[in-house]
């Protein structure tokens, strides 16, 4: 599904150039769980903005199901992006002024989907993560907990085929990290592709494979044990 070749990212802040990615090569094959771990600065948050088509490499190539995207346009990528790809983020940026509703349905509102379809599915994704009776509550008005499962309902609204997740748990304790946790493994489990950014090694061994970086290059590429 997702192939890098000699994949780099380079920051330039006057004449200083920073390299946060380093000939990266990496495949991910559809439906596999990915843990991509490393310390601070490793250039894992680098890698999975690349692969989410937020930002774009310095040199090499990046092959999308096939497709190569490296030289696609900004309306391009952001149209890929819409229909293929979920974002989780470790601080739910969820919009405090819209209901549970409304945050989940802001991820349909620009694809071809009829509107009675779009309430339909975020009807769908409110059960399946256990939110219908928060609907119409704001963000303001939820647990931390509550908040990360709205925004994996956003993520999975439209029905990527990948998701990406930087450090989902960070902001939770450990009950709800648990909960978030299970969530992630059944989207895998019925063949979502989950990358998933973390710094816990209880969760990365969850995933059916580590990728663990250091100064911007692949160090271990592995297989979890229960998995092999």
């Amino acid at each position: 599904m997702i192939e890098l070749s000699q994949l780099s990212k380079r920051h330039r802040a006057g004449d200083v150039e920073t390299t946060a990615l380093n000939a990266i090569d990496l495949r991910i094959e559809a439906g596999e769980y990915v843990a991509i771990t490393g310390p601070s600065g490793c250039g894992k948050s680098t890698l999975l903005g690349l692969l989410g088509l937020l930002d774009r490499p310095s040199s090499g190539s990046y092959r999308l199901e096939g497709e190569d995207i490296s030289r696609k346009s900004a309306r391009e990528l952001a149209a890929i992006r819409r229909g293929r790809i979920g974002f989780v983020f470790q601080s739910f940026n969820l919009v405090d002024d819209l209901s549970v509703r409304d945050n989940i349905q802001l991820a349909l509102r620009y694809g071809s989907m009829p509107v009675a379809g779009q309430r339909a599915r975020v009807d769908e994704v409110l059960h399946r993560l256990g939110l219908a009776h928060r609907a119409e509550h704001r963000p303001s008005q939820l647990s931390g907990g509550q908040q990360q499962r709205v925004a994996i309902a956003r993520a999975i609204a439209a029905r990527p085929a990948l998701l990406l997740a930087d450090e989902p748990t960070g902001n939770l304790d450990s009950a709800h990290g648990q909960e978030v946790m299970r969530l992630l493994r059944e989207l895998n489990e019925e063949g979502t592709t989950l990358v998933m950014v973390t710094h816990s090694p209880e969760h990365a061994a969850l995933a059916s494979r580590t990728v663990r970086l250091l100064d911007g290059r692949v160090l271990v590429d592995a297989h979890t044990e229960q998995y092999a």
